[in-house]
């Protein structure tokens, strides 16, 4: 029987979707009336060091957000999906390293890395290893940790840190999974995400998710970041980051919260002065492996049992390796 397809009334199609480029446009015609008041509200020390911070932050982290995004969507685009399952070993415990070593070649966010393991899976890659290149690829790829390098120029064990413990927690979770882990915990959708379309055209796509997401979440993470070092009362944040343990639970929360793209998070984790070497380590091993936007796109790649449980195990690895390698090497 077909389907009968009715048309909106005519109201309804004569109403005009209002794009964003005009909202923008309707904001910058207020900013400018308003520009009196505003600049007052700037001339307030605190306000004009949270602006300095925001803005910092923003003009340090988007080429690298940029680059990575541009890079990713190359990669995830004109490289074949069967690649990746010819290249990796055959014996699962032996793919599941290869697979995270493989992920220094996805130059891009962790955006990226959740449809591509999805792919992988469905290529016929075990799920331990592409997992692992899951958690890997957005910690270890050399954007990532070139971003790094400039947030942290004076503590070159921040970038071998990162690499390490990331890389570590990933194949220790791909085994951990190939010992737990359960086919039907796993529910991948129907369809890969960029199947069918032209190859320029899913480029385009695949840039345009990566902005508009992994560049929102930048804002945001900016924003949070500000506050933090603004609102936040100093005898505060003082007794936090006076305290090892309670340093790293509450920069890994923090992690988890801001959900920071991780060509950018480096920037926002130098700014939190205050704390640990360690625990700031610790925000950038989490950050890439842990955070809500990740459990809400495993949720909807891998399927809700699959992130309710891979999520809060993956948490307590990284914050254990982390605080590791952090003591060791800082």
């Amino acid at each position: 029987m077909a389907i009968e397809t009715v048309a909106p009334p005519a109201s309804k199609r004569a109403r005009r979707r209002v794009r964003p480029v005009e909202i923008l446009a309707v904001v910058l015609v207020l900013v400018i009336l308003a520009r009196g008041p505003l600049a007052a509200l700037v001339s307030n020390p605190r306000l004009a060091t949270w602006m300095t911070v925001f803005v910092s932050v923003l003009v340090q982290a988007t080429p690298f957000l940029v680059l990575g995004v541009l890079l990713s969507a190359a990669i995830a685009v004109y490289v074949p999906r069967s690649f990746w399952a010819r290249a990796l070993p055959r014996h699962p415990v032996l793919a599941v390293p290869a697979a995270g070593l493989a992920g220094v070649v996805l130059p891009g966010c962790e955006c990226g890395s959740v449809p591509i393991a999805g792919a992988l899976i469905r290529r016929g890659v075990t799920p331990a290893a592409a997992l692992a290149f899951l958690l890997a690829a957005p910690a270890i790829n050399p954007v990532v940790l070139t971003a790094t390098a400039i947030a942290f120029p004076k503590n070159p064990g921040m970038v071998v840190g990162r690499a390490g413990a990331s890389l570590l927690v990933a194949v220790l979770m791909g085994w951990m999974w190939l010992r737990l882990g359960k086919e039907k915990w796993i529910k991948l959708p129907h369809r890969p995400e960029y199947d069918g379309m032209p190859r320029f055209q899913a480029f385009v796509a695949a840039c345009r998710h990566d902005v508009m997401h992994a560049g929102g979440f930048l804002v945001i993470g900016a924003a949070a970041a500000a506050t933090i070092n603004v609102t936040v009362p100093q005898a505060w944040m003082q007794s936090l980051a006076g305290n090892a343990v309670l340093a790293v639970i509450t920069l890994a929360l923090l992690a988890v919260l801001l959900s920071i793209c991780s060509e950018a998070d480096a920037f926002v984790a130098a700014s939190l002065s205050t704390f640990s070497l360690t625990a700031r380590l610790v925000f950038l091993v989490v950050g890439p492996m842990v955070d809500l936007k990740l459990i809400a796109m495993q949720s909807g790649v891998f399927g809700r049992g699959f992130a309710w449980r891979f999520a809060p195990a993956t948490l307590v690895m990284a914050i254990l390796v982390g605080t590791a390698f952090g003591t060791v090497l800082l």
